[in-house]
């Protein structure tokens, strides 16, 4: 058990915002798995920007979770703290690099840099939701946030 560290009133999350925040996500991945199957490209072009959706959430929740935890007063590196940052950075760019040399419509482009922009959104929401929750001290609304 990691030991309790004070911190300001966090004030109660509404479950609207955590459903909105819940939906965001899931629409955003779901919508951007659901292009890269029907895409007409190569195998190893969809994996690539798996990946980089992957990795884009994963960083995005890093840098929710290191941010906080230093506002909480929990010790975080300043290279893990870099190391979050550079990560998200580098997602984007990487999406920005591979749609820009894909031989895709400027629409589904769009798409693509729009689902990849609201799932890494939605997953800092639903983080910070999950660590307001938390923090609460109330029992967790579904175990997909822990």
């Amino acid at each position: 058990m990691q030991p309790q560290h004070p911190s300001p009133s966090v004030p109660q999350t509404s479950p609207a915002f955590i459903a909105a925040s819940w939906v965001a996500l899931l629409v955003g991945v779901v919508a951007f798995n659901v292009g890269l199957w029907n895409a007409q490209m190569g195998l190893n072009e969809k994996g690539y920007y798996f990946t980089v959706l992957m990795y884009g959430l994963f960083a995005a929740i890093s840098v929710q979770k290191s941010v906080r935890d230093r506002l909480e007063g929990i010790p975080v590196t300043n290279l893990y703290y870099g190391i979050s940052w550079v990560s998200v950075l580098l997602t984007v760019l990487l999406l920005a690099v591979g749609l820009w040399n894909a031989t895709l419509t400027l629409s589904e482009k769009g798409f693509y840099a729009m689902s990849f922009v609201l799932s890494l959104f939605a997953a800092i929401a639903v983080q910070k939701n999950t660590r307001d929750t938390m923090r609460q001290g109330r029992p967790e609304q579904s175990d997909l946030g822990q």
